[in-house]
């Protein structure tokens, strides 16, 4: 829980290559040197540890896939303080070109820790955004920078399926929802949308196990 209050999460309009788009946005510090972070987020050994399994050419231009279905081009990297990446799903992604980026901002801190910007920018059409609202990309962040905070730590790789089954993460994941339903309405959201947003993002990540 320390965790997730350590994050703030923000909701705006942005812009992709196929057009307008909605942007979820995660700011928070980590207590590790900025060349370590880096390297946890470009390092495939490390990367399978808190987010998934990828292969693909890691350069500038190059194509990388998570293991899962998710891929895309390396749009933007600059060592050790930016990296940028196209962000598809699935194997029909490739129809709808440029509906998903991802960018990660890198700063070093005061005190030798790293503060750390995540913007994920989508067009989203029906019915992800009206149903689930930010929470539908936004929760999935939260447990992968989780993850992220475990490693940086000393801690050894995530098991997502495992952990998500846990009482305690099932309870990360309700707040996480809420959060990201606080977010919604700081950014206008109508508050009886955004209450049935944040129970159907709650209820997809977090199912009743019964």
């Amino acid at each position: 829980m320390d965790e997730l209050a350590a994050a703030r999460r923000a909701m705006g309009k942005g812009s992709v290559p196929a057009g307008d788009a909605y942007t979820i946005e995660v700011r928070r510090r980590y207590e590790a040197q900025i060349e370590d972070v880096w390297d946890a987020l470009t390092s495939p050994e490390r990367l399978h540890r808190w987010l998934k399994p990828v292969t693909g050419d890691l350069r500038l231009g190059g194509k990388f896939e998570l293991e899962g279905g998710e891929h895309g081009e390396i749009l933007r990297c600059e060592p050790p303080r930016l990296l940028k990446v196209s962000w598809l799903y699935g194997p029909d992604a490739d129809a709808w070109p440029g509906t998903s980026e991802v960018e990660v901002r890198l700063a070093p801190g005061p005190t030798g820790d790293t503060e750390f910007e995540l913007i994920h920018a989508a067009v989203v059409e029906e019915p992800l955004f009206p149903t689930y609202g930010p929470g539908a990309g936004g929760v999935g962040w939260d447990l992968y920078l989780l993850a992220l905070a475990r490693l940086l730590a000393g801690d050894e790789t995530t098991d997502h399926e495992a952990v998500e089954k846990s009482p305690e993460v099932r309870e990360f994941i309700r707040r996480s929802a809420a959060a990201w339903g606080e977010a919604h309405l700081a950014a206008g959201g109508e508050p009886e949308h955004v209450a049935a947003a944040v129970e159907a993002t709650t209820n997809f990540y977090a199912p009743d196990p019964a």
